[in-house]
């Protein structure tokens, strides 16, 4: 009863704050709106607080209503035996006493539970607190997120317009883009335009200055004829005194008809048209003509080659050495096969001398910025031409360490650079997919052939230049009219070509492993391909050769050992391995028929011979 009567008592507490909230609301008179809106809230607030307090003492009360029935009913029943005594009055009594004690245990059990329950109410009321402060501190961070949310919303806002600005900027970058392009690209049309009438220009200047050289050079001889004859139509009188004297045994009547005769014998001039003063006076026309000329006469002469009757198949290494600082591109035999050329990524040609089977260093040549690709020596074997990774072909004289010439007009690297069958000329091909005919006289690009693709690697024949690239077709071009008079497929992608010194056979190198040997004297240009087991075209410049004597094909291969097959059997003579680390680049065969040298990426060079 003390717990019910608390807890009633902690009820009607609740009534002064009520009441408190009552008293602060507006007085009925202000208003008919207005106390009709404090009247529903008061209502509204009991209404809350009996639901809640309901729910949390409904247990109590309902414990609390069964001890007062409890109670009531043993009242009722001591009242009842008290009014009506029985001669059974004491089991009555005992079985009363008895019911009392239950009484009082199941009030003992319900007085434990209110307590029990009260401590549990306090319990939820201790959880309910720690929850409204956990709900007022999420509270708290959930106003703090809003806060965030709206600052990154105005910083997205931001960005956006950032985003906004430089999109626009971004465009107008674009537009002038587009335009500077197309700008470029008119300028490179106007250009290409201007150097096509440029070239033409230079082309008749020079047609027009070689006419008039030819009309004073005709003028001059013809001159030169009338002076020589009219010499040799005059007369010169010997006078006795200059004659040889005569033999003590001639008697003098002789000595006197032959004195007579002297004075009255006519004589030539000195023999003004014998050859020897011809060829003099020629030689010092042509000299007067080369003034201003990189050529000499000496190296025009072509010194003839010799003919190699028998190639020999090398089966040993002569010598290995460490040629050059860095991989080793190029490889060339002279026309005398007593000289050596060797270039290779660090910009320098190598000269060597063959003597006895092994190579001795003679002199460097260097000038070039960038790394050798291709070398060949003139006929005469006095000049050597390089193409390089520089944009450009350089001409050495064998005796000068620097270039007498460089040939500019590529605009990407050169692959090949040949002698052509004409004095004065070189042809170069290169990345850029042009094939240029320079005039050495002038140091000037005379023809230019546009080419569909790469060009890997040329030779010259007569009136002809040959030319393999990277879409499997080797295509023949004709000097006289700057145009591919015919395309021959190959099997591959082109990475060399030679041609035989009779110039009747091609051979090419592809990058399928297989060599292409082709006849160039038959219109069917009658094809052959040397293939061998363990062969494999090592780079996309891999350069193969034909033996002097055109019986022989010798390639490099990526194993380190080269190859080399018969043209007649078509099978492979032999195979020379264990000297090279790394992939062959270039073999050489020395024109003598007795040499082949082989270079590869790790800067070696073997001397190979058949002794």
């Amino acid at each position: 009863m003390a717990a019910v009567t608390a807890n009633t008592r902690g009820i009607m507490t609740d009534s002064p704050g009520v009441l408190e909230r009552c008293s602060r609301v507006p007085a009925p008179g202000s208003g008919g709106k207005s106390a009709e809106t404090w009247k529903r809230d008061i209502v509204r607030q009991l209404k809350h607080r009996d639901r809640s307090q309901h729910a949390m003492f409904q247990d109590l009360i309902r414990f609390y209503s069964q001890l007062l029935e409890k109670s009531s009913l043993a009242k009722g029943i001591l009242s009842c035996s008290a009014r009506c005594p029985s001669s059974d009055s004491s089991s009555s009594l005992s079985s009363l006493l008895h019911q009392n004690n239950q009484l009082k245990q199941t009030t003992g059990e319900l007085a434990y539970q209110v307590v029990e329950l009260q401590q549990q109410i306090k319990i939820k009321e201790c959880v309910l607190v720690e929850q409204h402060a956990r709900l007022l501190e999420v509270e708290r961070q959930r106003a703090g997120a809003f806060d965030a949310q709206r600052g990154l919303q105005e910083r997205v806002e931001q960005v956006r317009e950032q985003n906004g600005a430089l999109k626009m900027e971004y465009d107008a970058l674009l537009e002038q883009q587009r335009r500077a392009e197309t700008t470029l690209r008119e300028e490179k049309v106007r250009g290409g335009h201007l150097l096509e009438d440029m070239i033409h220009i230079k082309q008749q200047a020079a047609a027009r200055m070689n006419n008039r050289n030819e009309r004073r050079s005709r003028v001059r001889e013809a001159n030169l004829q009338r002076e020589l004859q009219m010499a040799a139509r005059s007369k010169v009188t010997i006078d006795s005194s200059s004659s040889a004297p005569t033999s003590r045994s001639t008697s003098p009547k002789t000595e006197h008809k032959s004195t007579e005769r002297g004075h009255a014998r006519l004589f030539r001039s000195a023999s003004a048209t014998s050859p020897r003063i011809l060829t003099s006076i020629r030689e010092l026309f042509h000299r007067k003509r080369r003034g201003h000329s990189v050529c000499s006469l000496e190296e025009d002469l072509m010194s003839p080659a010799g003919v190699c009757l028998s190639a020999r198949v090398p089966v040993r290494a002569r010598q290995v050495l460490e040629a050059h600082e860095q991989g080793i591109n190029a490889v060339r035999f002279s026309s005398s096969s007593d000289l050596l050329a060797t270039g290779g990524t660090d910009r320098v040609i190598k000269l060597w001398e063959v003597r006895a089977g092994s190579l001795t260093h003679r002199a460097t040549l260097d000038g070039s910025t960038e790394g050798i690709t291709c070398i060949d020596f003139d006929p005469a074997g006095s000049r050597i031409l390089a193409a390089s990774y520089d944009k450009s072909a350089l001409l050495w004289r064998l005796e000068d360490s620097t270039p007498k010439l460089t040939l500019t007009g590529h605009s990407r690297k050169v692959t090949a650079a040949r002698f052509s069958t004409l004095l004065h000329q070189v042809v170069t091909g290169s990345a850029d997919r042009s094939i240029r005919l320079w005039d050495l006289h002038r140091a000037a690009c005379v023809q230019v052939a546009e080419v569909a693709s790469y060009c890997s690697d040329l030779v010259c024949s007569e009136n002809c230049i040959i030319s393999g690239h990277y879409d499997c077709k080797i295509r023949v071009w004709d000097t006289r009219t700057v145009g591919c008079v015919q395309e021959l497929p190959a099997q591959g992608k082109v990475t060399s070509l030679d041609i035989s010194s009779d110039h009747r056979q091609l051979l090419s190198c592809c990058r399928d492993d297989c060599l292409q040997l082709v006849d160039l004297r038959r219109r069917s240009n009658e094809r052959v391909c040397f293939r061998a087991e363990g062969f494999k075209c090592g780079s996309d410049s891999t350069k193969a050769v034909i033996s002097p004597d055109g019986c022989f094909l010798a390639a490099g291969s990526a194993d380190g050992a080269v190859y080399i097959w018969n043209v007649s059997s078509g099978h492979l003579e032999t195979r020379l391995p264990d000297k090279h680390s790394s992939s062959i680049s270039a073999v050489s065969w020395s024109l003598s028929g007795e040499y082949v040298v082989s270079v590869d990426k790790s800067r070696l060079a073997v001397l190979w011979s058949d002794i």
